[in-house]
């Protein structure tokens, strides 16, 4: 099941993650977003040392570091 995160003004959203070249340096970074149905990069629970906020005036979810 897909880590689902429901905002202050009741819309669902889905963590996925991504593993991406990075252009300048040619290393492996793994990346997080966050989507309104599952896909088949969906995680099940969030990354160890981040936590979810939500943008005030959008109300989209983004991961923060703790």
């Amino acid at each position: 099941m897909a880590f689902e995160h429901t905002n202050a003004k009741g819309t669902k959203y889905y963590l996925n993650s991504k593993k991406v070249i990075l252009r300048g340096s040619g290393r492996e970074q793994t990346i997080y977003y966050f989507t309104r149905q599952p896909t088949e990069n969906s995680i099940d629970s969030v990354p160890e040392g981040f936590m979810v906020v939500e943008n005030p005036r959008t109300g989209l979810p983004v991961l923060k570091r703790e």
